[in-house]
């Protein structure tokens, strides 16, 4: 077991299995189908994204280093923790951008029952580390524990 600590951008507690991509998370094209055309189990249509394309999303400890596309990024956040089809966490080793930033955020104030924690600045390492299916644990103080 490995930990990591990083900034609390939505608070919350969390254990999921992980879902790992090592290029940006485009959004609106992984949440389209989620959103569109009711798919639950929110599965990434990213096909420029080989490593979540055509994974699950929902549910998961979504492990990435940002997020990439176009302004209507965190409007589609928002729109999937609405909806019940979001991650279980997002986990950035980068700092967060300002459109993820706002999405979970406002997702965090505005819905109730739409938990989403948001743990940013978790480093390279934590991205070299973690791999699909391994067990991620966000303490309420930021630290991520990995196993």
């Amino acid at each position: 077991m490995r930990e990591f600590k990083g900034r609390v951008v939505t608070p919350g507690t969390v254990t999921a299995p992980a879902l790992v991509s090592h290029g940006g998370l485009n959004t609106l094209a992984s949440f389209q189908k989620a959103l569109q055309f009711g798919d639950k189990k929110a599965t990434c249509g990213d096909q420029n994204n080989p490593d979540l394309y055509g994974k699950q999303m929902a549910g998961k400890a979504l492990c990435l280093p940002q997020t990439i596309g176009s302004t209507t990024g965190g409007l589609v956040l928002y729109c999937a923790c609405s909806m019940g089809r979001q991650p279980a966490c997002l986990l950035f080793s980068n700092p967060i951008d300002s459109l993820a930033a706002a999405g979970s955020i406002l997702a965090s104030v505005w819905l109730e029952g739409a938990e989403m924690p948001v743990v940013d600045s978790l480093g390279e390492e934590f991205l070299s580390y973690v791999k699909d299916d391994m067990t991620v644990t966000i303490k309420a103080d930021g630290t991520v524990c990995v196993e």
